[in-house]
């Protein structure tokens, strides 16, 4: 029988199939991507990026393709899974799962924040608290 994995064996698989993208690369050229923090609501409320939509981790596979923020294109032949995503979380464990699986929905263009919030702040980059 394997041995099981932990939750840091998943991540790292994660990140080895994923693109990451520091927090001050992606803030100086963000392309129109939809950015989604996949933290608790009461996470997201203590902070996160401006214009960020929070569809968290828990039912992320479940709500993404229907959120207005992610689904709504200007083309209707433009499929949405084609919009550049960007997902965050507090520090990237979370955000990098997500990443994978959103690319295993077919979403072709999806990037994770490295670092997570914690980062964007230390770079020092606007959060919004609620």
């Amino acid at each position: 029988m394997p041995q099981p994995l932990t939750a840091a064996d998943l991540v790292a698989e994660a990140r080895a199939l994923i693109r990451e993208v520091e927090p001050r690369d992606f803030a100086a050229c963000p392309d129109g991507a939809i950015v989604i923090d996949v933290r608790e609501p009461a996470e997201f409320d203590t902070g996160h990026i401006p214009g960020a939509v929070n569809i968290p981790r828990g039912v992320l596979e479940f709500q993404v393709d229907a959120h207005p923020a992610v689904a709504h294109v200007s083309d209707p032949a433009l499929s949405h899974k084609e919009r550049a995503v960007v997902v965050v979380c507090r520090t990237g464990g979370r955000a990098a799962l997500s990443a994978l699986n959103l690319q295993r929905l077919g979403f072709a263009d999806v990037r994770s924040i490295a670092g997570g919030v914690l980062a964007w702040g230390e770079a020092g980059l606007p959060l919004i608290a609620r």
